[in-house]
């Protein structure tokens, strides 16, 4: 394939190399692998490595030409001006606790815009994909977010509502959620697969990375949603995340972002 591959041949490609990163993760899947803890105390294991080392050579073969920048294996430069991004384990700390909400995350970027992701959760069976004018695909059917808009009767979710360095933020999170139907943490790559399908209303990330996101900013937005950091830029790089349906999209922003 060429830079000029069409929308719907990169939705194939981020498909495929998911699911290849998801079915390598997968087979060290509740194994009892070794962690080893980083500089910034995530974990990582083998099966991160070996997953991200798959992605890597499946991209290579096929997009010789493409940047890549992964977790754990860093940046590789291309000369197309696509790159790829790859989180081979989104929620490593699940994975090794044999919790099974984790996924292997793919996204193509032109510049800073992403124009094709995908994720493959092979402990829950699922997988979604989107790219730019071409829909979501959850399972191979159409995926559409909720029309739920009552805060009331919404779902939301967080990584990890200790991540938020501002108390403001923290105390507008408490108040988003306060009359929420449910208020969980099925965080990482799950909560946004959650919204993607119409399971879930909202999806925060205080703290975040941009290989942990960016194939959310297409998926979201092709299920009808609303995806942007806390400042309301459509980005995967602006630090922090909030996913949502389109109904509650300005009200969720609007009590959770006004610091």
């Amino acid at each position: 394939m060429t830079h000029a591959a069409s929308q719907e041949s990169l939705l194939q490609a981020v498909q495929e190399c998911a699911e290849l990163a998801g079915s390598v993760a997968f087979s060290h899947y509740r194994k009892n692998v070794a962690v080893e803890w980083k500089g910034d105390g995530s974990p990582v294991t083998v099966a991160d490595r070996g997953a991200e080392r798959a992605a890597r050579e499946w991209i290579h073969a096929r997009f010789p030409a493409d940047g890549v920048l992964g977790e754990e294996f860093g940046e590789q430069a291309g000369t197309s001006g696509r790159r790829w991004l790859i989180d081979p384990i989104d929620g490593t700390k699940s994975f090794v606790r044999g919790v099974p909400l984790w996924g292997s995350l793919v996204a193509i970027l032109e510049g800073e815009q992403v124009i094709a992701g995908a994720g493959c959760f092979p402990a829950v069976g699922e997988s979604v994909a989107a790219a730019d004018g071409c829909g979501c695909w959850h399972d191979g059917t159409r995926a559409r977010v909720s029309d739920i808009g009552e805060m009331a009767a919404a779902t939301m979710l967080i990584t990890d509502d200790r991540a938020f360095e501002n108390a403001a933020l923290r105390e507008n999170w408490q108040r988003l959620t306060g009359t929420a139907s449910v208020r969980a943490t099925w965080g990482d790559a799950f909560g946004y697969l959650m919204v993607a399908t119409g399971r879930a209303e909202v999806m925060v990330d205080a703290r975040i990375r941009a290989w942990d996101i960016a194939c959310f900013l297409p998926i979201i937005a092709e299920a009808g949603g609303v995806f942007t950091d806390f400042a309301g830029a459509s980005t995967a790089f602006g630090g922090n995340s909030i996913a949502t349906n389109a109904a509650l999209a300005a009200e969720s922003r609007r009590i959770l972002c006004s610091i």
